[in-house]
């Protein structure tokens, strides 16, 4: 099946240019120049991953990762003008997976698109072939159901982007372990990402706050000083 890719750029040259090079690689892509039109044609077509620029007109790039998140988890790949480190902060607290900023060579963007899709893949054919091995976590009110890759709380389902998900797994089979920073980021992220510590720490506190909402339980992960972070569950 071939997969769907969706960019959302209003910079009509680049848009063009990063079409013409998707569909040499194979894919079928989608377009769109407008924030709103990206929310509505995610929500019809469903693509297989999107990048999104953060500049957009209707809506911006954030608000259109935050929007997509509420319903549906393929990997974003946000595009940003600026090297500050804010728009990368919130890029990932918003639910993006990735990030480029401009300008970027097109070898660079295809091959993190190919690792993004790739890790989609590995992670199916994992759930695939280990059916047997999925477990189901709860720890009082939240419960992580590895079969059916759905967390809910109070009974009620969490949604959750990708790294959010791989990331509550991962602390919820190790825990009451103290995990460092460098070690979340190889096992979650891979080797690409180390150095990138702030990465983790985006994640824990985005994971915190749709986790954590319940008073009866509000520390399920905790910070140590200088080390790194404990899943008490």
């Amino acid at each position: 099946m071939v997969e769907k890719i969706m960019v959302v750029e209003d910079e009509l040259t680049l848009q063009e240019t990063l079409a013409y090079n998707l569909k040499h690689q194979g894919y079928e892509v989608i377009t769109s120049a407008n924030g709103l039109e990206a929310i509505k044609k995610a929500a019809e077509i469903k693509p297989d991953l999107i990048i999104l620029d953060v500049m957009l007109p209707g809506a911006d790039g954030f608000e259109v990762c935050r929007q997509i998140r509420k319903e549906m988890n393929m990997p974003i790949l946000m595009l940003t003008a600026r090297t500050d480190e804010i728009d990368r902060v919130v890029g990932l607290e918003v639910g993006a997976d990735d990030y480029l900023t401009k300008p970027f060579s097109m070898r660079e963007l295809i091959a993190r698109v190919k690792a993004m899709l790739r890790r989609m893949h590995m992670i199916s054919e994992m759930n695939e072939n280990k059916e047997d091995t999925k477990q189901v976590f709860s720890f009082s009110n939240l419960v992580i159901n590895e079969i059916r890759h759905e967390v809910t709380l109070n009974d009620v389902i969490l949604s959750l982007s990708p790294k959010e998900y791989d990331l509550l797994l991962f602390l919820a089979k190790n825990k009451g372990k103290m995990l460092s920073r460098e070690y979340i980021l190889e096992k979650i992220w891979g080797w690409e990402f180390i150095g990138d510590s702030r990465t983790v720490d985006v994640h824990v506190r985005w994971l915190r706050e749709k986790i954590e909402a319940d008073p009866q339980k509000p520390n399920r992960i905790i910070t140590v000083r200088g080390g790194g972070y404990i899943f008490e569950g």
